[in-house]
């Protein structure tokens, strides 16, 4: 079995949930919805990814016989439900966010509509792909605001993810924010992203000297020369790169770029810009990387520092300063009545959803949350992806979902646009989803 693609990925209770379901005869039609509760001092908007992955996984989700066969192996489950999971199939229908879109707290960003037992089952799946990804693309639009469109943004996570599914994720929702491209060589088979790499220390360091290792890897790659100069002292690298730009003219290989990956990247950049524009390396673009995140890149920009480039790794990919959001995925119709959860800090709004969104001229300026048959002032945000297990379109070219997403950062509220914390965007609930909420609460026993 495929680890990250079998249904067995997922929480016990959401299998003994079902065996109560099945065992009372409980098919009627859920409605469950999946938002953020809260936004992080660190954020002041959420964007919205990951949905063509939980679209195609609700396509192909099913039961394998390996996977029937270890569930009848446990002795845990009726034949009743066995027999359900073998025949099992999505059949529900799926309202979203188109993915790239900015959103805030409480929004239903995913609405799932389908049988009790199929919506519930699914549950901890798209919870799992819908908040990483949100995450991730979260932080990449905060690093791709702080570059202004000055440098290249390329994802170099992987290696520092919780995993090898989130490098993956990492750099698709990375893209889908701006980024230009990413390391994870599979990430362009898969997905289309264009992927970037240089080199590591250990190359030069396994050769005679910098010379020779530079020469080398411009001859193996003549079409990608990118050459780190700091793996022993940086200036006097840059200077080596002048002294190998003209070995390697004769050949017809030019160098497209150096590399910076520590030190004080602000100065250091401004001295290596010097000498290669000196050295006649005008066109050699500076590259830097190195724990880098939003803040850095800002904070270099405002010191002049020279840099065309940024790798930005580790606190990108797990999301370092805010490594996850308060997230559920919750009922809110069941047998077609509306349902609530009223727990002291956790309480949800009933029934299903839609916001709509205001804007002065193209800015956006508030946002309502209403029952989905009420209509506002406004442009709708959910539409519908999936009826009774079916797309409705097919999937939605990587490069238009990035534009998309970058056209989202331009109707933003300046102050949103910054890194520090703003005032909240105002979000309001509507006189019918706040009627609603009290009809049902005068109900509860």
């Amino acid at each position: 079995m495929n680890p990250l693609t079998s249904p067995l990925l997922t929480d016990l209770y959401q299998l003994t949930m079902l065996q109560g379901y099945i065992d009372h005869e409980m098919h009627e039609e859920a409605v469950f919805e999946f938002f953020i509760r809260n936004m992080p001092e660190s954020r002041n908007f959420f964007v919205s990814a990951g949905l063509e992955s939980v679209l195609e996984f609700l396509e192909e989700c099913r039961f394998s016989d390996e996977e029937m066969s270890y569930l009848d192996s446990t002795g845990r489950f009726t034949e009743s439900l066995l027999q359900y999971l073998r025949q099992f199939r999505f059949k529900g229908d799926v309202h979203a966010l188109p993915e790239g879109t900015i959103f805030f707290p409480n929004e239903p960003v995913i609405r799932i509509r389908a049988p009790l037992p199929e919506a519930q089952l699914i549950e901890s799946r798209i919870i799992n792909i819908i908040h990483y990804q949100s995450l991730i693309a979260t932080k990449a639009a905060r690093c791709y605001l702080a570059a202004e469109g000055k440098a290249s943004l390329i994802d170099f996570g992987l290696r520092r993810t919780h995993g090898a599914e989130a490098g993956l994720f990492a750099a698709r929702a990375s893209y889908i924010a701006g980024f230009t491209g990413t390391a994870t060589v599979i990430a362009e088979p898969l997905y289309g992203i264009p992927i970037f790499g240089t080199m590591a220390h250990s190359f030069i360091e396994a050769q005679k000297n910098e010379k020779e290792a530079f020469i080398n890897f411009a001859l193996s790659n003549p079409g990608n020369v990118t050459l780190l100069i700091d793996t022993y002292d940086t200036l006097k690298g840059a200077e080596t790169v002048v002294e190998t730009a003209e070995f390697l003219k004769k050949r017809e290989i030019t160098i497209n770029a150096v590399r910076l990956d520590s030190g004080d990247l602000a100065e250091l950049g401004k001295k290596v810009r010097t000498i290669l524009d000196d050295g006649g390396l005008s066109d050699v673009n500076i590259f830097v990387s190195g724990n880098l995140d939003e803040f850095m890149i800002r904070d270099l920009f405002e010191k002049g520092a020279p840099i065309d480039g940024f790798g930005v790794g580790t606190r990108l990919d797990t999301s370092a300063d805010s490594p996850y959001f308060d997230c559920a995925y919750k009922l809110t119709e069941y047998g077609g009545e509306p349902k609530l959860k009223k727990s002291e800090g956790k309480a949800t709004w009933p029934g299903p959803k839609q916001v709509f969104r205001t804007y002065e001229g193209a800015v956006m300026s508030k946002d309502i949350i209403t029952t989905d048959s009420d209509t506002k002032d406004g442009t709708p945000l959910l539409r519908q992806f999936m009826k009774r297990g079916k797309r409705l379109e097919g999937p939605r070219p990587l490069e238009e979902i990035k534009h998309y997403t970058v056209h989202e950062y331009g109707t933003l509220p300046l102050d949103l646009r910054g890194l520090e914390k703003s005032v909240p965007y105002p979000v309001e609930i509507s006189d019918e989803l706040a009627k609603l909420r009290k009809k049902v609460e005068e109900k509860l026993p």
